[in-house]
Order: structure tokens, then C-alpha cells, then sequence
């Protein structure tokens, strides 16, 4: 059996406001007799001090004048007060009927102190103020009574009324709470009705944000920010499946058509031998972007990892140098280095590094036109290498720099068929530039170059907290986008 929230909270609303209620008569009930307490002791002992006055003004005058002013002194006590009173030698000079007609007698006092004391007076119940008072230095003992009958009655009542009354304000209030609560939930009602109309069709649905400024509008807020990230993740998915086919596509096209004309009639071995050349070739394209893009899903999957230690950044840009010039050199292009001086030491994974230099050499070669230049130079600045790439190639427009990191990304549709390549070499530059705490900047012009600045922490600066980098597919950039550059490799 499922138990809703309102019922829950009904519950709670239940148990808390008997507590509450109970708490609040218990208080008014102890309250209630306090009162009661202190003013029929305060009666008791006022009737006490006007009984010792009358016996301070009266004494001098004589036993049967004191007894006469203490019988009209009764007289005029209509609310149901009566007191006695005893000489010095303990026998009564006054008593009050009710006290004549008790049985039990109370006991003599044995101090001055005043005392309080409950007792049943002709099938009454009385508070009895008690007390010797010294009158011209004789002493009296001295008991007034009120009785606490009106006063019981009354509680007495207060009483049945709770018993009649609690229960029903506890349903009430119960029920009043039901309600309540069935109006405070009911955005999350269509909350829940909102997200079940979103789906992998609907992914442009979102919630109906509420008015009021309070939690379930930043629940709500936060959940409609939640679907706008996976309807973007979702389309980039998409949309990197769709580039990734059609880049394998074209390749194992070729294959295909290679081997189908090959095969379509007796060839020379020559011929075969050039035929097999150009599916070789194009079977290690589609090998290479393969590999990247398994790299790529590593990192989506968070598995990848570097096994980061200290390295020698020159002589990992040596290794780049001797490849970058074999490069320049089969498209007639000029390539200068400068990474002389002291050697600079990085916590990093030597195979990662090389190859962030390579995907950006390896792109300013390819965009740079015969009889061009490409550079590489190394500097120390701000506790950081620092590698600046150049070249003078055909250069960037302004309006794609932004998105030439982005995975299949490219600017230029009629260039980019010049020039073959994945789009996803600049992506894996980036992510493992930062994943070394590093950055790649790009600066361009037109027709004028491209100027790359690859910063990577020195090993003295970056603290290593595991030898082990994991992957964050987060860093990684969008996974694709609508367009290509001709600036990727």
C-alpha cells in the first residue's frame, strides 16, 4: 500500500497538534489550579487579617465585646467564610457553625508561622488560613476558611470541556490540514504530470514554473535547466553519431569502390598494386579516426586515464620537431624551432603531450600553402611553459574561432574537401591540455596565419594529486556541432 505525501503530512499535522492541544489544557489545567490555589489562600488569609484586627481593637474592651464584634464579623461574611478563634488558654472564644458541627478538629498550632490547610467542614470542602497572632502580648490561635467548592466546580468544568472539545479541534485542525496540504502540493502534482510528458520525442517540453518564489519554483527552475542540458546533450549525441557515420562512411565507400573496379576486369599487377595502395591508404585514415574516436568514448565513459609523472618538455618537442619537419618538408613548407635553453620539467604523460603538439602542428602544416612557414618555440612565463605554434597559412575567420574546438567542427565546406581530416584533432588537444591543468588559445587572421599558445604548468607549480588523471567526459567540449572546420585535423 502506497502512502502519499499528504496522507503523511495529515499524519504528522494529527500527532503534532494533539501533542499540541494536549500540552496546551495540561498547561491551562495546571495553570487553572495554581490560580485557584493562590486565590483562595489569599481570601483565607485576608480573612485572617481582618479577624486579627477586630481582635486588636476589641480585646481591651472585654471577653463578651471581643465575642460580639467576632459574631457580627460572621454575620457579614456572605460568601461562606467562617473562622474560629482561641483564647490564650486554648479554649474557643468563637466558632462558626461549621466548624461546631466538623468532626475532625484540627490539630493546635505550634508555632506564630501562618500554614495552609485543605479540610472537609459540614461536607464541605474549605482552605483554612491558620495562625497564632500576639494581641497586647497575648497569644491567639486564629483559623479562617473559604470554601473551594465554586472554585473545583469550575475546574471541574474546564475539565469536561476539554475532554469534549480536544478531540474534535484535533479533527478539525487535522482535516484543516489535509486540505492545506493537498493545496501546497498540488504544483508538485503538475510537476509530475509535466515531466511525464517529456521524453526522447519531447524533449523540448518543460515544466510549468510556479508563481510564487519559493522552493518548488527552484525545483521546478532547476529541473527545466536539467532537461535543457540533456536536450542538448541528447542533440549533440545525435549529431555526433550522424558526422561520425558520414566520416566512415566516405572512407569505407572508397575502399569499397577501389576493390569493386579492381576486381571488375583483369588488371596488371601494377594496376592492382595501386589499387591496393589507395585502399591501404584509406584503410589507415579510417583506422586513425577510429582510434580517436575510441578515444573519445573512453573519455565520454570516464575510463581513460594518464599516468602522469615528471617529464622533460624538451625533449618531447624534439621528437615533435624531427616529425614536424618531415612533415613541412613533403608539402615544401619551411619549419623553424626555438627550444633551446634550460630544460623544463612537467608533471605529465609523455605520450598525451606529444601528441597535443602533433594534432597542432600537424594542422598548420596542412593549412599552410607551399613555400609558407611553420614554427615552434618554448619560453618559461608566469611559472608556466609556454609553446607558441605558428604558421602562415590561410588563417581562420573571426565567427568560427569560437567553435573550431568542438568535435567535427568545421568552417569552410569547399576547403575542408582540399584538405581531408577527422575534425577531432583540435578536441583532443584541448581536452588533454586541461586535463594537464593547461589551456590552448588560438589567434587568427585570414589570409595572414594562425598563431597557437599551448600553456602547461611547470612541475614545481602544479601539486600532484594522484598519479593517475582520470578523464572527465564533462571537459571534453560538446561532443559535435552543425558545422565543420577546415582547421581541424
Amino acid at each position: 500500500m502506497k502512502i502519499t505525501i499528504r496522507v503523511r503530512l495529515t499524519a504528522l499535522y494529527f500527532l503534532v497538534l494533539a501533542a499540541s492541544f494536549t500540552a496546551f489544557f495540561f498547561i491551562c489545567d495546571f495553570g487553572f489550579q495554581r490560580s485557584i490555589e493562590t486565590t483562595v489562600n489569599g481570601a483565607s488569609r485576608s480573612n485572617l487579617e481582618i479577624v486579627t484586627r477586630v481582635l486588636d481593637n476589641s480585646v481591651d474592651r472585654g471577653l463578651p465585646k471581643v465575642q460580639k464584634e467576632l459574631t457580627e464579623l460572621s454575620g457579614l461574611w456572605a460568601n461562606g467564610a467562617i473562622f474560629q478563634v482561641a483564647g490564650p488558654d486554648g479554649q474557643w472564644i468563637f466558632r462558626s457553625p461549621a466548624f461546631l458541627l466538623a468532626a475532625p478538629q484540627l490539630a493546635p498550632l505550634q508555632n506564630e508561622n501562618l500554614t495552609y490547610q485543605t479540610t472537609n467542614l459540614d461536607r464541605q470542602q474549605y482552605r483554612v488560613a491558620r495562625q497564632r497572632v500576639r494581641v497586647n502580648g497575648m497569644a491567639y490561635q486564629i483559623d479562617a476558611a473559604v470554601p473551594t467548592e465554586p472554585f473545583d466546580q469550575a475546574l471541574d468544568n474546564f475539565r469536561l470541556i476539554e475532554k469534549r472539545f480536544l478531540p474534535i479541534l484535533v479533527l478539525l485542525a487535522s482535516l484543516l490540514g489535509y486540505w492545506l496540504s493537498g493545496r501546497a502540493l498540488s504544483p508538485v502534482n503538475r510537476i509530475i504530470a509535466g515531466a511525464n510528458r517529456v521524453g526522447v520525442r519531447s524533449l523540448s517540453e518543460r515544466l510549468e514554473v510556479p508563481k510564487a518564489h519559493d522552493e518548488l519554483r527552484r525545483l521546478t527552475e532547476t529541473l527545466n535547466a536539467m532537461l535543457d542540458r540533456i536536450e542538448s546533450s541528447v542533440k549533440r549525441i545525435t549529431q555526433f553519431t550522424a558526422d561520425a557515420s558520414h566520416d566512415l562512411r566516405t572512407p569505407l565507400t572508397l575502399i569499397r569502390t577501389n576493390a569493386e573496379l579492381a576486381l571488375r576486369r583483369p588488371r596488371s599487377e601494377s594496376e592492382y598494386q595501386e589499387a591496393l595502395c589507395r585502399i591501404l591508404a584509406t584503410s589507415e585514415e579510417t583506422t586513425e579516426l577510429i582510434e580517436k574516436l575510441l578515444l573519445l568514448a573512453r573519455a565520454d565513459a570516464n575510463v581513460a586515464q594518464f599516468q602522469l609523472k615528471p617529464m622533460n618538455l624538451h625533449v618531447v618537442l624534439d621528437r615533435v620537431a624531427q616529425k614536424a619537419k618531415v612533415l613541412a618538408s613533403g608539402r615544401n613548407i619551411t619549419f623553424l624551432e626555438s627550444i633551446q635553453g634550460d630544460s623544463l620539467t612537467i608533471q605529465g604523460d609523455p605520450a598525451a603531450i606529444e601528441r597535443l603538439f602533433l594534432s597542432i602542428v600537424d594542422n598548420a602544416v596542412k593549412y599552410t600553402p607551399a613555400g609558407g612557414r611553420v614554427s615552434l618555440k618554448l619560453r618559461q612565463e608566469n611559472g608556466q611553459a609556454v609553446v607558441e605554434i605558428s604558421d602562415t597559412g590561410i588563417g581562420i575567420p573571426q565567427k568560427d574561432l569560437p567553435h573550431v574546438f568542438e568535435r567535427f567542427y568545421r568552417a569552410d565546406v569547399s576547403r575542408s574537401r582540399e584538405t581531408r581530416g577527422s575534425g577531432l584533432g583540435l578536441s583532443i588537444a584541448q581536452w588533454i591540455a586541461e586535463r594537464h591543468g593547461g589551456s590552448v588559445r588560438l589567434h587568427s587572421e585570414v589570409g595572414q596565419g594562425t598563431r597557437a599558445l599551448i600553456t602547461l604548468p611547470l612541475a614545481d607549480i602544479l601539486p600532484l594529486v594522484s598519479q593517475e588523471a582520470s578523464v572527465n567526459a564533462l571537459e571534453l567540449g560538446p561532443v559535435t556541432s552543425l558545422v565543420r572546420t577546415d582547421r581541424e585535423n
